[in-house]
């Protein structure tokens, strides 16, 4: 055990010094655990030692205990067999955000005796796949953050060769970086993703490409809903080509619900759009806008069945809008009367006001708090907005 208390015993041998094998990084050395970087590119492996995630690997040193593989998804599967070969005693685990892809590519590797002079059946024994549900709209070491995986979901996708010390060292690792282990199987764990990550990816940037020839002065109308919608969609092309290729089943699945949901609602907008009279459009288009009531409905339903704060049960806060000036110290003044008045923000989101000089900052609390904080807000001389 390291001097800070991390369960995770080193060495530890971070393979791949991009976000997330960087970040694991840092907060392993911020537990006292000793990290050894290796990358591809020597420079980055370079920045991710300057920067305080580890140091490079020393000739004829102790082997590591455990070795993490933040490798493209594409070849997460040769650099696994790799280092399994290469430490013959050490646990292995990768961070690719697929997993039936990797593990498939993995066996066939070891069957043709692509690692380790014990065999696959050993092989495997060390071998636990994993995937933290956290990242970053920006890549690279200059990126990472030790807290990244703090309070966020980590998956344990354990084969049923793995090895019980193999599979009590990677939950330990997910321990120690703070996020919540979830044990899956690797092709439950895909279909997953495709429908709470990649999807809506693909969806994003669909969104957001429509934007590309629209007219300046649609653009300009933008509020926080577009914004909220197409967040993501600034991802790395190249990182996802190979997320998705890696992917392709389960995503091409949810994405033909999807397509029919989509078709039943654009059959129901066509109907209503060749009513001349909208006041005619309940007795002329019968079912059309119950269709579009229930897509909306739907919407909400699923909606509710996010996670809330800290992974808790959905929560329902009230909204106090409050007319921010856009000026330096603003919004840290608003922060401070909110605490100041003794309630506790739940969330917050800006939305700039076109060719105005103030924003709307939505302050979400508990619905208790709403009629103080709008009373000591509108004390303080705060405009708000109903």
């Amino acid at each position: 055990m390291s001097p800070l208390g991390a369960r995770t015993a080193g060495p530890v041998h971070v393979v791949g010094t991009g976000l997330l094998g960087a970040s694991a990084a840092l907060a392993l050395r911020a537990r006292g655990v000793d990290v050894t970087l290796a990358d591809p590119s020597p420079t980055a492996a370079a920045l991710a030692r300057d920067l305080g995630a580890g140091r490079l690997r020393a000739r004829d040193e102790a082997p590591p205990a455990l070795v993490v593989v933040a490798a493209p998804p594409d070849v997460t599967a040769s650099v696994v067999a790799e280092q399994l070969q290469t430490w013959p005693e050490a646990v292995v685990t990768d961070v690719a955000s697929v997993k039936l892809t990797v593990l498939t590519e993995l066996r066939r590797l070891l069957a043709a005796g692509g690692a380790d002079g014990g065999g696959a059946p050993e092989a495997l024994a060390r071998y636990v796949g994993s995937h933290p549900m956290a990242g970053r709209e920006r890549s690279g070491a200059v990126a990472a953050r030790g807290t990244l995986f703090a309070g966020r979901p980590w998956v344990l996708c354990p084969t049923p060769s793995s090895s019980p010390r193999a599979l009590a060292a990677v939950r330990a690792l997910a321990d120690d970086l703070g996020a919540a282990p979830v044990v899956m199987e690797a092709g439950a764990h895909d279909e997953a993703v495709a429908l709470v990550s990649h999807v809506p990816q693909v969806a994003a940037s669909l969104v957001a490409a429509r934007l590309r020839r629209a007219p300046e002065p649609a653009v300009e109308l933008a509020g926080q809903g577009l914004r909220d919608v197409t967040r993501i969609a600034e991802s790395d092309p190249a990182l996802w080509v190979q997320i998705l290729g890696a992917n392709a089943g389960p995503v091409a699945a949810v994405l033909r619900d999807l397509r029919d949901d989509l078709d039943g609602v654009l059959a129901a907008l066509e109907q209503l759009d060749r009513v001349e009279d909208a006041h005619d459009a309940a007795a002329t288009s019968p079912g059309a806008l119950a269709a579009v009531a229930q897509l909306i409905a739907d919407g909400g339903a699923g909606r509710a069945r996010v996670p809330g704060k800290h992974g808790s049960a959905p929560t329902s806060y009230a909204v106090v809008t409050v007319l921010v000036p856009d000026a330096p110290g603003e919004l840290a003044r608003l922060l401070h009367d909110v605490g100041a008045a003794g309630v506790n923000l739940e969330d917050l989101r800006l939305e700039h006001s076109p060719e105005q000089p103030v924003g709307l900052a939505e302050v979400s609390v508990l619905p208790a708090a709403r009629t103080p904080l709008e009373a000591a807000l509108r004390d303080l001389g705060w405009a708000l907005v109903d």
